[in-house]
C-alpha cells in the first residue's frame, strides 16, 4: 500500500499545531451509557477553535508549509468545516485564504469562513464543481491548494484528536468517528494502531451517503453520487490517500439512517448540554439504532463539530 503518516510524524504535527488550537476535553455521560449498555467517552471537537477538529489538520498543513510556498496563500474546497478551519490557520500564518463554497453549505459555515477573512468563491454543490472552480483560483491566484482531507499533512494534523483521547483514555475497546472523506477516520486509525493496536476502530457514515460503507465492503473505491443527508460534513467520498488507510486499519464502517442521526443530535444536546452538528452525531446514532453492540465496553467518540445553523435544526425543519 502507499506510504502513510508514521507515529513521529503524527506526535511532530502533535506539537506544531499545540499553540494554535485547544486540548479538548472528553466528557461523559451517564444517561447515555444507560441507553447503550457501555461506557462512552465523548472527544469534544465541538469545542474546538473553528468549532470542528478540522483546524488540526488545516493548522499542520499550512504551518508545514515552505514560506515560498504559502506566500500566495493556499487555497481549498470546503462545504464549511475545513474551509473556516483553513481561513483560521491561514489567518494566523499571515497569509491570504481563498475557499471555494457550495451554496448551499449553511449559513453559519459561511459566515465562519468570511469572518476569518478568507476570500469565498461559491459553486454548485457537487465535487465537480468544487474542484474546477478551486482549479481556476489557483490559477488566477498562485495559491497552495491544500485538499480538505486527501493529504497527509492533513491526515497526520486530525490524528492528533485520537492520540490525546488515548492519552487521556487508555483503556479503550472502539474509538468512533463520523467518515466523509475519511481524514478523521484514518488518522485516527494510524493513531490507534501505532498506540493502541488492541482498540478497534469503527467509522460510522449516513445510508443517504454511504460510498466510504460501500468502498469498504467492496474493496475498491467508489465514489460519492448524489448523497443526501443532513449530516452536510460528511458529502465528500475517501481519496485514494484516506481509502487505502480505511481499507487495511479500520475494522468496519457502519450506516445510520436519518431519523438515526437527528435521534443521537438532539440527545446529546438534550442530555449533555453541549452543540453538536448533525455530522457529529452520526456514531451515536449508530449505537442507539443498534448498528453496533458496545455492551460493557469502553467506547470513545469523536464528536467531530459543532457548526450548526441554529435556523435549521433538524428537528424543526421536519417539522415545518
Amino acid at each position: 500500500m502507499p506510504s502513510f503518516p508514521t507515529l513521529d510524524e503524527i506526535q511532530e504535527a502533535a506539537k506544531r499545531i499545540r499553540p494554535h488550537i485547544h486540548r479538548t476535553a472528553v466528557l461523559t455521560c451517564t444517561a447515555i451509557n444507560k441507553m447503550v449498555g457501555g461506557e462512552i467517552y465523548f472527544k469534544c471537537e465541538n469545542f474546538q477553535k473553528a468549532g470542528a477538529f478540522k483546524i488540526r489538520g488545516a493548522t499542520n498543513a499550512v504551518f508545514s508549509l515552505s514560506e515560498n510556498k504559502v506566500a500566495r496563500g493556499v487555497a481549498t474546497h470546503s462545504s464549511g468545516n475545513h474551509a473556516a478551519a483553513l481561513a483560521l490557520a491561514a489567518k494566523s500564518h499571515g497569509v491570504k485564504a481563498y475557499v471555494v463554497m457550495p451554496e448551499n453549505a449553511p449559513q453559519v459555515k459561511k459566515d465562519a469562513v468570511a469572518g476569518y477573512g478568507a476570500e469565498i468563491f461559491f459553486c454548485t454543490p457537487t465535487l465537480r464543481a468544487r474542484e474546477e472552480t478551486l482549479a481556476k483560483v489557483v490559477d488566477e491566484t498562485g495559491a497552495a491548494a491544500i485538499h480538505p482531507y486527501n493529504d497527509f499533512l492533513i491526515i497526520a494534523g486530525q490524528a492528533t484528536a485520537a492520540l490525546e483521547l488515548l492519552e487521556d483514555i487508555s483503556d479503550l475497546d472502539i474509538i468512533m468517528t463520523p467518515i466523509g472523506g475519511g481524514g478523521l477516520t484514518s488518522g485516527t486509525a494510524l493513531s490507534v494502531r501505532f498506540i493502541s493496536p488492541r482498540t478497534k476502530v469503527i467509522a460510522a457514515e449516513p445510508q443517504g451517503a454511504d460510498d466510504a460503507y460501500r468502498s469498504f465492503r467492496s474493496g475498491r473505491l467508489i465514489p460519492s453520487e448524489n448523497p443526501r443527508t443532513i449530516a452536510d460534513g460528511l458529502l465528500t467520498s475517501l481519496g485514494d490517500k484516506t481509502f487505502p488507510i480505511v481499507k487495511n486499519f479500520v475494522d468496519d464502517i457502519v450506516t445510520v439512517s436519518e431519523e438515526g442521526i437527528i435521534k443521537a443530535m438532539r440527545c446529546i444536546w438534550e442530555r449533555m448540554k453541549i452543540v453538536i452538528e448533525p455530522s457529529a452525531a452520526v456514531p451515536l446514532g449508530a449505537l442507539l439504532t443498534n448498528r453496533l453492540d458496545i455492551s460493557g465496553k469502553h467506547v470513545g467518540i469523536i464528536l467531530s463539530g459543532g457548526n450548526v445553523d441554529l435556523d435549521r435544526l433538524p428537528w424543526l425543519t421536519e417539522k415545518a
